[in-house]
């Protein structure tokens, strides 16, 4: 059975608790910096470190009267502290905080991603060699083209995975960026050296220039990212449904004892997995969209992109993360049909070997023009009259003036398409078994 989504380590990221000790963290580093500065006396900082805290309960009761969560949490702060509570935030705005939270945040979750993308590949890797040699029919526009096999398809989704493993870790480098500047970013009340400072120990970079916030394109990349992600593994999951048809059932989702798939038909086995997750991507997808609508920002900085943060931050996120997930357990147990595979590709009889043929006639010397056309002609009459194209050929006398019996086989066979196969998984895998 198909594991529930337990991982809790992505909610906790985006929890208030979290956020908050994110913050007290920050305002006590900046406390340090000004003390190595001069600015804050060895006394004074003691204290803060000593006495500085909050709850929760607190800083809510506070938001509710002063409307504004920063200010909430400092006078909460504040409360514990006491008179050396004016060093805290000193020269800072809101956003200092808040932007190196949700920096530090969106990295936490960038490094849960990673694992994530690194196990599915593990799986797809698995998969693909299993399946090297499984035989399917490859389509294009819904219709049969030329044979694959279904490793070839699964080495596929390896590489584009291997692709969004690269575009994380760079989203992770992107967003790793945090600001102590003030604000509007010129440093007039706390410089550099506390943002060098409190960056270093956070294990983030200083943005080089700033305004009241960092700029929103780092965020927009990152959520991008995530996009792209989630529509990759919409691509394959749409794959598994289109499988799953009837029709071909080729591949299925394991269906456990006990699971029901309808509740007016019980033969029903439907792609439901595939489908929680295409249409999931469309929600990722959306939240890229309102990334980019949170670049263009009044002046040195309004707020609006503010409440967009709040929702997209958590929820891609998690999203992701269960999209990956639940993708990596369905491929994990995914039920391989290569007899329903092989029955398919005999379905045209033969009729894909219509390119190698044509090929093999313009190597004779016929114009591509002219041997499409007598191709295309055996061909057609294949599908009309349903006969075996092979056989078609064998006795088209236009065919066989310029093709020898053993041309003709050599050309309608599986193991011609499959001939670099290994060139292929060697490109993909660093090996080729």
């Amino acid at each position: 059975m198909i594991p529930r989504y337990t991982r809790k380590e992505m909610g906790k990221i985006w929890e208030p608790e979290n956020r908050l000790r994110k913050w007290c963290e920050i305002e006590m580093l900046v406390c340090e910096a000004l003390n190595q500065l001069g600015e804050i006396p060895d006394a004074s900082l003691k204290n803060i470190q000593k006495k500085a805290s909050f709850t929760i309960e607190r800083v809510d009761e506070i938001e509710r009267e002063v409307k504004h969560d920063v200010i909430a949490f400092l006078t909460c702060m504040a409360e514990g502290v006491g008179e050396d509570a004016r060093y805290i935030h000193l020269g800072l705005t809101s956003s200092d905080i808040l932007d190196t939270t949700f920096a530090l945040q969106l990295r936490e979750t960038s490094a849960l991603i990673i694992k994530d993308i690194e196990r599915l590949l593990s799986v797809l890797k698995e998969k693909a060699f299993r399946y090297k040699k499984t035989v399917m029919m490859g389509r294009t526009h819904g219709i049969h083209a030329e044979p694959i096999t279904f490793g070839f398809k699964m080495a596929l989704w390896y590489e584009e995975m291997k692709r969004n493993l690269e575009r994380m870790q760079r989203a992770k480098e992107v967003i790793s960026y945090g600001k102590i500047s003030g604000a509007v970013g010129t440093y007039a009340h706390v410089p550099p050296f506390v943002e060098e400072y409190v960056c270093n120990k956070l294990g983030l970079k200083p943005e080089p220039i700033s305004t009241q916030i960092i700029q929103r394109d780092r965020h927009a990349e990152f959520f991008t990212t995530l996009a792209i992600i989630a529509s990759c593994l919409d691509t394959f999951a749409q794959e598994i449904r289109l499988l799953q048809r009837t029709e071909v059932r080729e591949t299925e989702e394991f269906f456990s004892k006990g699971q029901k798939g309808s509740s007016a038909m019980p033969h029903k086995r439907n792609p439901i997995l595939s489908e929680n997750i295409s249409g999931l991507a469309r929600i990722v997808r959306a939240h890229a969209l309102a990334a980019l609508e949170d670049i263009p920002l009044w002046h040195e900085r309004d707020i609006s992109h503010s409440s967009v943060e709040r929702v997209i931050g958590p929820d891609s996120t998690i999203l992701l993360d269960f999209m990956l997930h639940r993708f990596t357990s369905l491929v994990e147990q995914l039920v391989v049909y290569p007899q329903q595979m092989e029955a398919n590709l005999e379905l045209t009889k033969g009729i894909f070997y219509s390119q190698a043929v044509m090929l093999s006639l313009v190597k004779k010397g016929l114009s591509r023009e002219g041997a499409y056309q007598i191709v295309q002609k055996v061909a057609h009459r294949t599908w009309d009259e349903g006969i075996d194209f092979t056989k078609a050929i064998l006795k088209d006398t236009t065919v066989k003036k310029y093709l020898t019996t053993k041309e003709i086989e050599r050309s309608c066979n599986v193991k011609y398409y499959l001939r670099h196969l290994d060139k292929i998984f060697t490109r993909v895998f660093g090996h080729s078994t």
